[in-house]
């Protein structure tokens, strides 16, 4: 009969284990409530070995937050294959895969949490917006972007964190209807822009060319043109 030895962990791993459970508790809920008791029971080790690895809980927090921040700007990349449309409703499927699993952990990281106005947390939000932008540009196949279309794109990378926010307060929406709205939001506010600007009109054209009549952007074409008032016959 053999019995079980606890392995000893190296300091890097240990390091990782407990901003993984960390993140675990702060996704469920808001890091305000969770304590470092909790943290070093769920690692299972002593309150005091927690400070032999993190400072304090800020540094913590931090650490976790940095790995939920690698996570979501990883949601945004998706092979440069296909229609935009179908392209983005898999990216947004992703966001809120995370959003809906991380939710208050998702919350701090784009509200600050505990540390609010933090330059460390204020760089990871910045951080995961800069990927985002640039997988944007990426699949639209743009690398110096009109000012008309940078605006777009960051609008639509700024809703879609809000929208995710607000969602997360009740979810009274059908995930899969908001993943669907979100792409037809960028799909409105590129078509805005283009009333205003031939050089954002002719990329819209090239995206809508590209499209399917299946896709997304046609579904939001066809759902528009059935909100127009009908003539009625005499």
């Amino acid at each position: 009969m053999t019995t079980g030895v606890r392995r000893r962990m190296g300091v890097e791993e240990r390091r990782q284990q407990l901003i993984g459970v960390a993140l675990d508790l702060f996704s469920h809920r808001s890091p305000d409530d969770v304590s470092i008791d909790e943290i070093a029971a769920a690692a299972g080790i002593s309150r005091p070995l927690v400070y032999h690895y993190f400072p304090g809980k800020l540094s913590l927090y931090e650490a976790a937050l940095q790995r939920a921040a690698d996570d979501l700007a990883e949601r945004f990349v998706e092979p440069m294959e296909g229609p935009l449309g179908v392209r983005l409703l898999r990216v947004m499927g992703r966001f809120l895969d995370f959003v809906d699993g991380h939710g208050p952990g998702f919350s701090a990281l784009m509200r600050g949490g505990p540390a609010v106005g933090s330059s460390t947390t204020n760089a990871m939000i910045d951080s995961v917006r800069q990927a985002a932008y640039v997988q944007i540009l990426a699949h639209l196949g743009i690398t110096n972007p009109p000012a008309r279309l940078e605006l777009v794109v960051r609008s639509w990378i700024s809703l879609a964190e809000s929208t995710a926010l607000i969602w997360l307060d009740g979810r009274r929406i059908p995930r899969a209807e908001l993943e669907l709205q979100l792409v037809h939001d960028f799909a409105a506010l590129a078509a805005v822009s283009a009333a205003y600007d031939e050089e954002m009109a002719a990329i819209l054209r090239r995206i809508l060319a590209e499209e399917p009549p299946e896709g997304p952007f046609a579904e939001l074409i066809t759902r528009l043109i059935g909100l127009a008032p009908q003539e009625q016959s005499s």
